[in-house]
């Protein structure tokens, strides 16, 4: 009996150990070496480097909060887009914390722009919190605070927007949107002095 179970517990363990080694480290190392070479920086985590220096990622948003900038939406990660902590506020439409939140932000973004309805994407948190868009609408509400601030001609800021919105993929898969990350650099790019 014991020659028995020990008969037919072998080709168990020894499958076990195969498609252990097999998809738990062939599978994932095959995967990373074709990441790696076919698209190494998506890869990487989409990394923009300036002067050798990482600054950013532009597919995992930051903050963005100097009135230099367009701001970025709310973040529930963490302290704000800590990728470590990635995840909404769970806070549901009863929530009286989330109601006087929304407030608050809509009342101080209401200052920059009288009379403006305030979108939705700027007083709201993304699923992840790590959202690196905004709407075109979002960004196009900033144009007239972000010239002011920069002395820059609203007319050229609003261009620079329109020429970072990203259409749809396939034209109808997803919404038109901002890379936050992206629209601020160009702006600096624009010729106005980064704030230091």
């Amino acid at each position: 009996m014991n020659k028995d179970l020990i008969s037919s517990l072998r080709p168990a363990l020894v499958m076990t150990l195969l498609f252990a080694v097999l998809l738990g480290i062939a599978y994932p190392l095959a995967l990373t070496g074709v990441g790696q070479a076919l698209f190494p920086a998506q890869a990487n985590g989409s990394l923009v480097r300036d002067n050798g220096k990482v600054v950013g990622s532009t597919v995992v948003g930051q903050a963005f909060t100097s009135e230099r900038y367009f701001n970025s939406r709310p973040s529930a990660a963490g302290d704000g887009y800590d990728g470590l902590a990635s995840s909404g506020s769970n806070l549901g439409p009863t929530s009286q914390a989330l109601a006087d939140r929304v407030k608050g932000d809509v009342a101080r973004l209401s200052e920059t722009s009288p009379g403006e309805p305030v979108p939705s994407d700027l007083v709201t948190t993304s699923a992840s919190g790590l959202d690196p868009h905004i709407s075109p609408e979002a960004a196009l509400f900033q144009v007239e605070r972000v010239a002011r601030v920069r002395g820059l001609d609203p007319a050229a800021v609003r261009g620079i927007v329109e020429r970072s919105v990203e259409k749809p993929l396939l034209g109808f898969l997803g919404e038109p949107r901002v890379n936050l990350f992206e629209l601020n650099r160009r702006l600096d790019a624009f010729g106005a002095k980064p704030a230091a």
